[in-house]
């Protein structure tokens, strides 16, 4: 079953549950997957890799929702995207923890041979493809700053 099947069965099973934050969250993922596909001069299908995309952008907007209506004192609003998030993250691999991604960053470093913040462009691409839907790319660039940080300091 690919990715977009599974979203169609559970949007189905959503409404006949009654679920509406849950529909309603599916649906703006199956809006985005549309618009996607008739993207551009000619309609194409989208395979699960360009689904899972679409799904991490969708989840990231919704954490950077999340944070600016907190920051705006809108409780309603973020708990509205908090649901919305816990929805998405159910289509999305399990994310690693930051002891995960650390342990990552350092073997890719190492690989590489970084030794300074000079360093950093290939070693988040490398990262970034490795760690894609798996990992949040600010948590990554943030802890291989620190890395190469303390590399320079040696």
């Amino acid at each position: 079953m690919t990715l977009e099947e599974r979203l169609n069965a559970d949007l189905k099973e959503a409404m006949r549950a009654g679920d509406t934050a849950r529909k309603m969250a599916i649906r703006s993922v199956k809006t985005a997957i549309t618009e996607a596909k008739v993207a551009g001069e000619q309609a194409r299908e989208l395979t699960d890799e360009d689904v899972l995309s679409i799904i991490i952008k969708l989840a990231r907007q919704r954490r950077d929702s999340i944070a600016e209506f907190a920051r705006g004192g809108r409780a309603d609003l973020v708990a509205k995207e908090e649901a919305d998030l816990t929805v998405l993250e159910t289509y999305l691999p399990r994310q690693l923890d930051e002891a995960a991604i650390r342990k990552r960053a350092q073997a890719v470093i190492a690989e590489l041979g970084g030794v300074d913040l000079k360093g950093i462009g290939p070693v988040m691409r490398q990262l970034t493809s490795e760690l894609r839907g798996q990992a949040d790319g600010q948590a990554i660039n943030r802890i291989v700053r620190e890395l190469l940080a303390v590399a320079a300091g040696r």
